[in-house]
């Protein structure tokens, strides 16, 4: 019997990289109770720009990475238990290297879910009562396209999901103070998830203003230092230079439909409103 050596040699390869993921995983697991929390978090908002930011701070000497992005910890993995939110960070040991070092330790948790979960701000609060929160916040209709175009096949096309959204969104009144409701069906929706002054409200409520940062994604992107240099003052480190500014899950779909645009800008013109007032500052979202 012949064997086909390419093929045997690519799934030896990929059983050793699930072999040893495995092991690494169980070795994070064993070590949990030597690892640390996070000091702040990324709560939002989904195609922002979170993946890229988590990749610049990480290259920061006062900051160490978690293992990955969108933990998911407080919301969908919070039945997991501490530990295995601990496996995810950094050692101890780690935290006084660079304390030695650098003067300053900082991780933390960027899963851009967590904007709209009432129920996360309720565990972070009791878990990390003292933590600082980042929102990035990007132009909603961008941020609706770039969602539903993320969707694989599609059943309808961008105009008739948010025809079809407005619809129901204009149909929703008591429910909405029914967290559970807000999170597995209002929040759901690629257009309630731009309402970020009602998001935002819910955090400013449970932590003191001055322990919430919120910048723009556009910013971010266009004017990258400048506003790394305001998230550093906010969390208290040295401004430095990053080096790799390399975007991260960036695609380009087709353009949007200026019609549709036309009508998105007038459809989200109040919720904008409500968040320019709230944060007393205006993005230039009306284009």
């Amino acid at each position: 019997m012949k064997y086909n050596i390419e093929s045997y040699s690519g799934l030896r390869k990929i059983y050793e990289k699930i072999f040893y993921g495995l092991c690494k995983r169980h070795f994070y697991f064993i070590t949990s109770s030597f690892r640390v929390l996070p000091d702040f978090f990324i709560i939002g908002v989904v195609r922002s720009g979170t993946t890229s930011l988590f990749n610049y701070l990480g290259q920061h000497p006062n900051i160490k990475n978690a293992s990955y992005d969108e933990l998911g910890y407080f919301d969908d993995n919070y039945h997991l238990g501490k530990n295995w939110y601990k496996s995810l960070f950094p050692t101890i040991y780690t935290k006084r290297k660079i304390l030695k070092e650098n003067g300053k330790f900082l991780t933390f948790d960027d899963t851009p879910f967590y904007i709209y979960n009432p129920l996360v701000i309720k565990r972070i609060l009791n878990d990390l009562p003292n933590s600082k929160i980042i929102a990035c916040l990007r132009n909603p209709i961008d941020r609706a396209y770039s969602n539903y175009n993320l969707i694989i096949n599609p059943k309808h096309t961008f105009e008739e999901t948010i025809q079809s959204e407005i619809n129901e969104i204009r149909n929703i009144n008591s429910e909405l103070n029914d967290e559970s409701f807000l999170v597995d069906n209002f929040y759901e929706k690629i257009l309630s998830r731009g309402f970020y002054a009602r998001q935002l409200q819910l955090w400013y409520d449970t932590f003191p203003r001055d322990k919430i940062l919120v910048i723009s994604s556009e910013e971010l992107a266009t004017d990258t230092h400048r506003v790394l240099e305001e998230v550093f003052n906010f969390l208290e480190i040295p401004n430095v230079k990053i080096k790799d500014l390399t975007k991260q899950n960036v695609r380009k779909f087709p353009p949007m439909k200026q019609k549709t645009r036309e009508l998105l800008i007038e459809y989200f013109k109040p919720y904008n409103e409500k968040l320019y007032d709230m944060l007393n500052r205006k993005f230039d979202w009306d284009k």
